[in-house]
């Protein structure tokens, strides 16, 4: 779970960790967990989306030969999200 939390929000996490470790019965740790699995990956911000989706695009390809053709990746990418409902949702 760390090794994909932002060094910034690892405390926070931790906390919200040990929360759902510390309650009283299973039925109340579900629900712990689920409020805890709502507030961390539920967003709706389109720019972190749409970041995401790069950053994961560019890591199957591993390394570019130069700039341009990670920009011309990035570009196809925004033009599809552009051109689609994806984009125009609020």
């Amino acid at each position: 779970m760390f090794s994909v939390t932002p060094r910034s929000k690892v405390k926070l996490v931790a906390k919200m960790l040990k929360a759902i470790y510390a309650q009283e019965s299973k039925k109340a740790a579900r629900e712990k967990a689920k409020a805890v699995v709502e507030e961390l990956l539920h967003t709706n911000n389109v720019i972190e989306r749409l970041n995401r989706e790069i950053r994961r695009r560019t890591r199957v390809v591993g390394s570019f030969p130069d700039g341009s053709s990670a920009l011309m990746l990035v570009c196809a990418r925004l033009r599809h999200v552009a051109g689609t409902q994806w984009g125009s949702k609020k």
